[in-house]
């Protein structure tokens, strides 16, 4: 019997990118700390390495934060060369984290059950009153 299930990140998770030159910073915060060590298992650098592996990255490197529940990876030598150096439409790279986001990992069933659309919305309401 099989007690996991396959789950898109982007339930999961939310992402920041950003970029230093030529190399991408992902920063990757999970909405539900609960789902943290799951995450550190599954990814990895170099699982990271193999979603970007279009941008052909020539290092991965991931730091893990887990008093914030989160995870910054750096890739280096994916944006083309940099903002100015980049003929590309995302020169910073900024779209860059649905590559993440849009990849699956396996949680137990139990885990995968909870009510995800109420972790979501209440991560969206506390980002809202930090607005107002």
């Amino acid at each position: 019997m099989n007690d996991t299930v396959e789950v898109p990140l982007y339930r999961l998770v939310h992402a920041r990118a950003g970029d230093k030159g030529n190399r991408l910073n992902l920063a990757v915060i999970c909405y539900d700390p609960a789902c943290y060590p799951a995450l550190a298992a599954q990814l990895t650098a170099e699982r990271v390495a193999a979603i970007f592996a279009s941008r052909r990255p020539t290092k991965v490197v991931r730091y893990d934060l887990p008093k914030l529940h989160a995870f910054n990876f750096v890739l280096d030598d994916v944006l083309e060369g940099g903002v100015n150096a980049s003929l590309g439409l995302d020169g910073h790279g900024k779209g860059l984290s649905f590559l993440l986001l849009g990849s699956t990992v396996r949680l137990d069933k139990a885990l995968a059950s909870r009510k995800w659309a109420d972790v979501v919305e209440i991560a969206a309401d506390s980002r809202s009153d930090a607005q107002a």
